[in-house]
């Protein structure tokens, strides 16, 4: 046998570079430690009914979210809240709205309101275990005072919205006649210089490349939470996207659908860019709708029942999905029970940050039930409860066993359970031939359900009802106690809900035109009176050193 001799010290040269080799490489690459933390995208699309991507049947053209869906886990049993605020508060805090007092409605424009400033947010948390994060598009959080601001809450940068809508072009808002402002945020300034009149939707995905273009992703971990505006009314967009969608006669629907084919393109160009700059294949992208469409503002939840606002499903099961090369079934559908408030402990936990036991989070750590398809550590969701809205003429204690009271707005998800008390809002389905007429005024085509046979209760079996057809309180009196032993429970943990009349300080023309902070606090009002004395000080102080010194020339000049 012939046995070759290698010297010992070529040997240990060899060995020597390929280390040397490996660790320029693994430099180059940015090191282990970042790879093992993945970049994370996060896009918020605004009143995108369950119906309205391709996947689902639609007519609209979406071949970038099917494409992005099909090849990552498509979220089928994903749930949100039935407004923009709502959803966006427990997105940022994983928290539900009983517990941050924020049950009722949205945030206002004109109301001294916002995220609740002890609340840790999802940036924050992501900030702290080392990622640089970055916010573009609606934040519909509060900005009465400076500290409700993004960038004050966990952001970097933001550059984006402060307000619920507004016009895709010049940004302007009214909330009341009068009560008129400029919309469009670099920071905590106005971007009257970024602003070239873009549309909405080109303009942030512009905006959301260049972030991608100016961030090393070797170096560090990047969050990038991308909230369009689109497809939220008002219905506008450029006028190339109208000629894809000539045959749907209703106007709505065709500028809708329009809308929607614009956002997909953006996605699309978000995607590439993804690649390009070399994030793709350490990033998880999650797509996501805020809540359901609005069917007289073309958007479209069929086979869903009810709209946004309301909490059947159409108003708050959502389009969703996530994609990326980390994922490992992919190619699926996730038919486990997520909600929204899960994004902050399964992003923070992909991210290698900490969960403390004082966040006191409703959410659920996720990633294993959407990427290995386990089962979810969710069993139940709070829609809500909401104590101001208590609008249900036939609600009462009565109807609710003892146990709670029936005209108070509230719905609970429990295994394949689901009940709703009060008026749970628009109700009706609306089918797809519905769109086919220049008017919905009429509504022919739907199946209209009203409110006065004197309910206030209903009980479905989702899993197999999801459309909700087939209310089972009176079959099921049993579990109907169940649940609402469950509600009263979760009221137990709620504290005062935050809704501020309005406030007249509000008004942009009190702020040079521009809607922003307004409201200063004791500390903030001391700090601006003292700044005002220290300058009038000095400014005195200066008109007094003039004085003296003509005196003293005066003085001279009688001497001589």
């Amino acid at each position: 046998m012939l046995i070759l001799w290698v010297p010992l010290s070529f040997l240990l040269g060899f060995i020597i570079s390929h280390s040397v080799q490996s660790s320029w490489e693994n430099w180059r690459n940015g090191g282990g430690e970042f790879d093992k933390q993945p970049h994370v995208v996060f896009i918020l699309v605004d009143d995108q009914g369950f119906r309205d991507v391709g996947y689902h049947g639609s007519e609209i053209k979406t071949p970038t979210l099917d494409r992005l869906a099909a090849q990552g886990v498509k979220l089928e049993n994903y749930y949100v809240q039935p407004l923009c605020s709502p959803s966006r508060s427990q997105l940022m805090t994983g928290r539900y709205q009983i517990h941050t007092g924020l049950q009722h409605s949205i945030i206002r424009a004109t109301q001294p309101n916002c995220l609740p400033l002890e609340n840790v947010t999802l940036p924050l948390k992501l900030k702290q275990a080392g990622y640089a994060t970055h916010m573009v598009g609606k934040w519909h959080l509060g900005f009465y005072k400076r500290g409700c601001l993004p960038t004050q809450r966990g952001f970097d940068t933001f550059f984006g919205s402060l307000l619920g809508s507004g016009d895709h072009y010049s940004h302007y808002k009214c909330e009341a006649p009068g009560m008129c402002g400029y919309d469009l945020y670099e920071g905590e300034e106005a971007a009257w210089e970024q602003d070239r009149g873009l549309y909405s939707t080109v303009m942030f995905t512009q905006k959301a490349i260049s972030i991608l273009a100016k961030h090393d992703p070797h170096r560090k971990p990047l969050f990038l939470y991308l909230a369009y505006q689109a497809v939220h009314s008002p219905l506008q967009v450029p006028s190339r996207y109208l000629e894809r969608y000539k045959g749907i006669s209703n106007v709505h629907r065709r500028k809708y659908a329009a809308m929607v084919s614009c956002l997909d393109e953006a996605i699309r160009n978000l995607t590439l860019a993804l690649k390009r700059y070399g994030y793709y294949d350490n990033t998880v992208l999650v797509y996501s709708s805020d809540n359901g469409g609005q069917p007289l503002l073309g958007g479209s939840n069929w086979p869903l029942r009810g709209s946004k606002a309301s909490y059947w499903e159409g108003g708050i099961r959502a389009v969703g999905f996530v994609h990326s090369p980390l994922l490992r079934n992919k190619g699926t559908k996730c038919r486990s029970l997520i909600h929204i408030t899960d994004w902050f402990p399964t992003l923070v936990s992909l991210g290698e940050g900490t969960l403390e036991e004082h966040l006191n989070l409703d959410g659920y750590d996720v990633w294993e039930a959407i990427s290995e398809g386990r089962p979810s550590p969710r069993h139940d969701i709070l829609h809500n409860i909401d104590p101001i809205y208590i609008k249900a003429k036939n609600g009462s204690w009565k109807a609710g066993y003892g146990i709670w009271n029936t005209a108070i707005q509230a719905a609970l998800r429990v295994g394949h359970w689901k009940l709703l008390t009060g008026i749970p809002g628009y109700s009706d389905w609306v089918p797809p031939q519905t769109f086919s007429n220049q008017q919905m005024g009429s509504r022919w085509h739907n199946e209209h359900i009203r409110f006065d046979r004197g309910k206030s209760l209903w009980l479905f079996n989702i899993t197999a009802d999801p459309y909700e057809r087939v209310d089972l309180s009176q079959r099921y009196p049993q579990i109907v106690k169940k649940m609402l032993i469950r509600l009263a429970q979760y009221n137990k943990t709620a504290v005062p809900v935050r809704y501020p009349a309005k406030d007249l300080r509000s008004n942009p023309q009190y702020n040079g035109g521009v809607w922003g902070p307004w409201y200063k606090d004791e500390k903030e009002e001391q700090q601006e009176e003292d700044k005002y004395n220290n300058l009038f000080s000095i400014h005195l102080g200066k008109r007094q050193w003039k004085k003296k010194s003509k005196m003293r020339k005066m003085k001279r000049k009688a001497k001589d």
